[in-house]
């Protein structure tokens, strides 16, 4: 083993076995490998988060919308109810405990002056 020793030079002599070398550096790697991953969490995180407020705004909107929708139909019905004669009323409620189809002889009349108060939403509804 001396001779061995006198062929190398006293710097490398003074550096850890080549056994312990790569456990040195291998822990700094796991921290810097941990860190990379740290901020890909980070930046996938913001990313998700992002999108969800996104989706939180457009939900928000249609949200709105629909209550808008919702208030002019129920204005529309009581209109409707306003203007029904009581016997197109109770055939109406007649014909929903039946689950059929009004017909065209309840729509009779009555229903001519309610048509220029809905004609917006009539067709689309």
């Amino acid at each position: 083993m001396a001779a061995t020793d006198g062929n190398v030079p006293a710097r490398l002599r003074l550096l850890p076995p080549p056994c312990c070398v790569p456990a040195l550096s291998s822990g700094a790697s796991v921290v810097a490998i941990d860190n990379k991953i740290e901020q890909a969490m980070d930046l996938v995180k913001s990313h998700l988060m992002y999108a969800v407020r996104e989706e939180v705004e457009v939900l928000k909107e249609q949200i709105k919308e629909l209550i808008e929708k919702n208030s002019q139909l129920e204005q529309e019905n009581t209109l409707l109810k306003t203007l029904a004669s009581p016997e197109q009323l109770a055939q109406f409620q007649a014909q929903l405990q039946t689950g059929s189809p009004p017909s065209s002889q309840t729509q009779g009349t009555t229903q001519q002056p309610a048509q220029p108060a809905s004609q917006g939403s009539g067709p689309s509804a």
